[in-house]
């Protein structure tokens, strides 16, 4: 049998989706790159898991054109900060240099021309930038992450308690590890997903009562769910150093979820997977540990 000598390059290849597409690509034994930002114990994992790995930033056209040499096909993934724009425009100009075939573009499923949020809207941007390049493009637009639980999440006496801006809106968490496997299938088959524009979704539509209820009744333990308003929380995220564009985007898109921006699910993970997505009990159970300790997010109650 030949061997598929194709080279997926992963962007953000240490973080929550691209680390869990990169170790896929690796275990059916595809040739993986990992672009990241500075080497220690997560870079070092990854090389001994089989990756290459090289750093660089994603603001830096030299970098960025180096890391992309001999890619097939790319996963790119920006956090939540200044400058992505700038550095989607990079990578457009750096693939085509490269040669590269396809991207897939981790965008959010805010993302429209008439957001508040400017990070919304710069995903909006990117993504028709990216339309008007040759390159086979997919784009995926998940709702809020699980992980947002434990990171939202504190501990005390013996009980639970989620403290969020949100209202009585309504989403299905979508775990890392069920978008990482989407990730990886449009690495690997991106002609039949070309201009794709995939909103990703859990399994089951729940409000924040809801979903304290299914994590209770995982943990055997109480959970609260605490509304509070976008300024406390804003206030919160603030005093604790986080960027003011990430901040301004957390506020922003609370009211969305309100307003049922991130509402509803649908059969793509499985459809593009061959797997369906992990509900919030499933995710509790294969993170037990996580709901141990109180998240970095967590707004305490003044």
């Amino acid at each position: 049998m030949t061997r598929d000598e194709r080279l997926f390059l992963v962007t953000g290849a240490t973080g929550k989706t691209g680390g869990g597409a990169i170790r896929l690509l690796l275990e059916q034994g595809y040739r993986a790159r990992a672009m990241v930002h500075r080497e220690d114990e997560r870079s070092r994992a990854l090389a001994e898991a089989g990756a290459e790995v090289v750093v660089a930033d994603l603001h830096d056209l030299d970098g960025v054109s180096v890391a992309l040499q001999g890619v097939t096909g790319a996963y790119f993934c920006h956090p939540i900060l200044p400058g992505l724009v700038e550095s989607t425009v990079i990578f457009a100009q750096a693939a085509t240099e490269a040669g590269v075939r396809s991207v897939v573009n981790m965008s959010q499923i805010s993302a429209r021309r008439e957001a508040a949020s400017n990070a919304a809207r710069q995903h909006w941007l990117c993504q028709r930038l990216l339309d008007r390049t040759n390159l086979l493009t997919a784009h995926i637009r998940p709702t809020f992450f699980a992980e947002w639980l434990t990171s939202c999440w504190e501990t005390r006496d013996g009980e639970g308690y989620l403290r969020l801006p949100f209202g009585e809106g309504r989403h299905a968490p979508i775990a890392a590890a069920d978008q990482s496997r989407v990730i990886a299938a449009l690495l690997l088959n991106p002609e039949l997903h070309d201009r794709a524009d995939y909103s990703l979704h859990g399994p089951v539509e729940q409000n924040h009562h809801e979903i304290a209820a299914a994590i209770s009744a995982v943990l055997g333990c109480p959970v609260h769910y605490e509304p509070i308003s976008v300024e406390e929380f804003a206030t919160s995220m603030l005093e604790r150093g986080y960027d003011e564009h990430l901040v301004q985007h957390l506020s922003c898109v609370a009211i969305d979820y309100r307003n049922g921006v991130f509402a509803g699910t649908n059969d793509i993970v499985e459809k593009v997977s061959g797997r369906p997505p992990l509900s919030v009990e499933q995710f509790v159970g294969e993170n037990r540990s996580a709901f141990s300790a109180s998240g970095p997010r967590f707004v305490p109650a003044r």
